[in-house]
């Protein structure tokens, strides 16, 4: 079953001290299954990234060897951007940044779970009736 990909599993994927048995079985997954992401994602993922850079994570080898090994993986990037005042409605709704509402109005759209680690964001995909990938 496909499912929205929030970037806080993805961090696990490229932090060790973020890895977990979550974050690996969320990547077994994508070796049969397909994952969605907002529009947002690569923005966000290179932030992760460069931030990563910046505190001594990473190097940029890393950070560019990173995102050529998240472009094979089966990740569809949703074209179809959210109106803000939707996203302003679930932010209210259920206290989230406008930016974790950006993936919960794309699960609800598809009517997907949400792979997250992010408990604001599990919390309100279950309260929204999608739910979090277990």
């Amino acid at each position: 079953m496909p499912f929205v990909l929030d970037n806080s599993v993805v961090c696990g994927w490229i932090f060790e001290n973020q890895a977990n048995a979550y974050t690996e079985s969320v990547a077994q997954r994508l070796l049969d299954d397909r994952a969605h992401a907002p529009g947002l994602w690569p923005m966000e993922l290179a932030n992760v990234l460069r931030t990563g850079c910046k505190r001594g994570s990473l190097i940029a080898q890393q950070a560019h060897a990173a995102l050529e090994n998240l472009a094979a993986l089966p990740i569809e990037i949703d074209t179809r951007p959210a109106s803000a005042a939707t996203l302003l409605s679930l932010a209210l709704r259920h206290d989230l940044s406008a930016y974790d509402a950006a993936y919960l109005e794309l699960a609800l759209r598809l009517q997907q779970p949400i792979a997250t680690q992010d408990a604001a964001l599990a919390e309100a995909a279950r309260a929204a009736g999608v739910g979090v990938l277990a």
